[in-house]
């Protein structure tokens, strides 16, 4: 089972989160009149203004310095200028409360480590795969690592609320024949996760390789070589009765395509190479 977070362990876990926060509300700030909007506002905008709630992971949307990027947040940004749609950044670090804005009307477009799966479908709209990724296990480097999915049976695994991880764990379940326990954590995100394994705090942690490759550097004492998922669809979410909104989204995307040159550099930019045409 997993370790209980020590008081100190979970003080500078609050730490982190709230100089993120402070981060995520100086982003107005630092946005320049020539590109969308980045907005901490919990209000919808008004116009063709489009919402877009965006996860704060260094793939989809991060900040350095004065520097704002991620591979979707560079994409929705081509996708702007292409179109003439104006677009407003709400970043978020929780899951969770993007889902919940996306269904209240708070926000037109959900970007974020979320893999298209059936289940969700009744739920969501999903625009075309915008590329694709895998969910891994992530555990400290050491000679107790585990090497096999069949290794985690009577164990925990950390996932962040709202993620159909929960759904992938409980089908492993039941393929290995023995129960995997799973703690979904209502604060953090897959980030935070990483490094509560890599400080000692949790043992496991499920998420997207992408995010795990992203972080390798920064926590190198992790292992990311366990695979819980096949290869899946990463796809961004608008609310099931926006089926125009989604086939716009996909028109323009499909557009970008077409100026090889600059998506191909994204791509290579943010995964180190290109990835195969996806069609749905």
């Amino acid at each position: 089972m997993a370790r209980r977070q020590q008081p100190a362990r979970r003080g500078q876990m609050i730490l982190y989160l709230a100089l993120l926060a402070m981060v995520v509300a100086c982003m107005v700030a630092l946005s320049l009149c020539d590109r969308p909007k980045v907005s901490s506002e919990d209000r919808p905008s008004s116009g063709d203004t489009l919402d877009i709630a965006i996860e704060y992971s260094p793939v989809t949307y991060y900040t350095y310095d004065d520097t704002l990027g991620g591979y979707n947040y560079d994409l929705l940004r081509m996708m702007s200028v292409k179109a003439g749609c104006p677009m407003k950044f709400h970043p978020v670090v929780t899951l969770e409360k993007a889902l919940g804005g996306l269904e209240n009307g708070r926000y037109d477009v959900v970007v974020a480590q979320f893999p298209m799966t059936a289940g969700d479908t009744s739920r969501f709209a999903f625009t075309e795969p915008i590329y694709i990724d895998q969910q891994v296990l992530v555990q400290r480097r050491s000679s107790h690592a585990i090497h096999s999915q069949l290794d985690l049976a009577g164990d925990t695994v950390w996932v962040v609320k709202g993620s159909p991880m929960v759904q992938r764990i409980a089908s492993l379940s039941r393929e290995i024949g023995d129960t995997i326990y799973v703690h979904v954590d209502e604060l953090y995100g897959p980030e935070q996760l990483m490094m509560m394994v890599a400080d000692g705090e949790i043992r496991y942690a499920v998420v997207n390789r992408s995010i795990a490759r992203a972080m390798a550097s920064r926590l190198p004492n992790l292992d990311r070589s366990v695979a819980i998922s096949l290869s899946q669809f990463q796809s961004w979410m608008v609310a099931k009765e926006r089926p125009g909104l989604c086939d716009s989204l996909n028109k323009w995307h499909q557009q970008i395509k077409l100026d090889t040159t600059a998506y191909l550099d994204l791509q290579r930019r943010y995964f180190g190479g290109t990835f195969p045409t996806l069609a749905r």
